[in-house]
């Protein structure tokens, strides 16, 4: 007779799919019209549907989708991701189906999880914006999250997001074209984060994520080549978080919208001082690589967490930095 064995009663997959304990501590935030039942989100990128048996997805605040670009896209040629003390640079290049498949295959695999879902979207031009959100008219989701550090073919592959004018041009033809939260994520490569929050918000954003990954080098010493396959990529992970929070509280104390703050969180600890930096959400990125339940783990903690701060709601701490 075959002996059956056991999974052992600690196994991580059973421990997440157990019924969660109820938070003494209320995680709620408000982001514009919206509200998440807590802050806790993936990055773009950073998560897909095929995630979901892995995870009990319904208990982050919300999703956000890859971003998607008018047409379909292969992304970079590989090496696409190389570890880095700390963190990880990756030049995926934004794969996308392009708009109609995302609209009828993807987008609704992420609904299926039950919780909000944002909507990220590119574009090589300030037009092909525009674009996108006219082919998402409609679509099923709670937000639009626009990406503007992409280059802009327009002016020699310079960062949309590092030009204040462009980003207001971006933003404001996204926000006519639907009545949807328009979000934007905003590039960390600029002199002056504040003047680009700023430039979103005159067009309408309803709130800013602060930030993507930092431009960086890994360098094969035998080739003496790029580790990357497209070159110079992205760093993020704990490596970036200090650099991170710097720019989420520059942003804070910029707009009156709210910011979401991204870059280096793997903890609820990392997710309290992201808050009290003027952060209203968070998104997670790189930990989830490592470990792909580590959103679940962060809001199960998050309560924890507050209430050794002596808070009873995780809204109490944004923006309490003290001087």
């Amino acid at each position: 007779m075959t002996e059956v064995l056991e999974r052992p009663a600690s196994d991580d997959r059973d421990r997440l799919f157990a019924t969660a304990p109820e938070a003494v501590v209320d995680l709620s935030v408000p982001l514009g019209p919206l509200t998440l039942a807590n802050p806790v989100m993936p990055a773009s990128g950073c998560f897909g549907p095929e995630l979901g048996p892995l995870l009990p997805v319904r208990e982050l605040g919300a999703v956000v989708t890859k971003t998607v670009f008018a047409q379909r896209r292969s992304g970079n040629p590989s090496h696409r991701l190389t570890e880095s003390a700390l963190g990880m640079l990756n030049s995926v290049g934004i794969p996308s189906p392009g708009t109609s498949r995302f609209v009828h295959e993807v987008l609704p695999r992420y609904r299926e999880f039950g919780v909000p879902v944002i909507a990220s979207v590119g574009g090589l031009s300030v037009d092909e914006y525009w674009h996108v959100a006219d082919e998402l008219a409609g679509a099923e989701c709670a937000a639009f999250e626009v990406n503007v550090s992409c280059p802009n073919l327009e002016h020699d592959g310079l960062m949309i997001g590092a030009d204040p004018a462009a980003v207001e041009a971006v933003v404001a033809g996204v926000v006519a074209r639907t009545p949807l939260p328009v979000f934007v994520k905003l590039t960390p490569g600029v002199t002056d984060i504040g003047e680009i929050a700023r430039a979103a918000e005159r067009a309408g954003a309803t709130a800013v994520t602060v930030s993507n990954t930092f431009p960086a080098l890994a360098v094969d010493v035998r080739t003496r080549r790029a580790v990357l396959g497209n070159g110079t990529g992205g760093l993020s992970g704990p490596a970036v978080k200090p650099l991170a929070l710097r720019l989420v509280w520059q942003a804070a104390t910029a707009v009156d919208i709210p910011v979401i703050g991204c870059g280096g969180i793997s903890s609820a600890r990392d997710v309290a001082e992201f808050l009290i930096a003027g952060a209203t959400a968070v998104q997670v990125g790189t930990a989830t690589f490592t470990r792909p339940y580590a959103m679940v783990d962060i809001v199960r903690d998050l309560a924890r967490t507050c209430a050794e701060l002596e808070v009873t709601a995780a809204c109490e701490l944004i923006g309490t930095l003290r001087a």
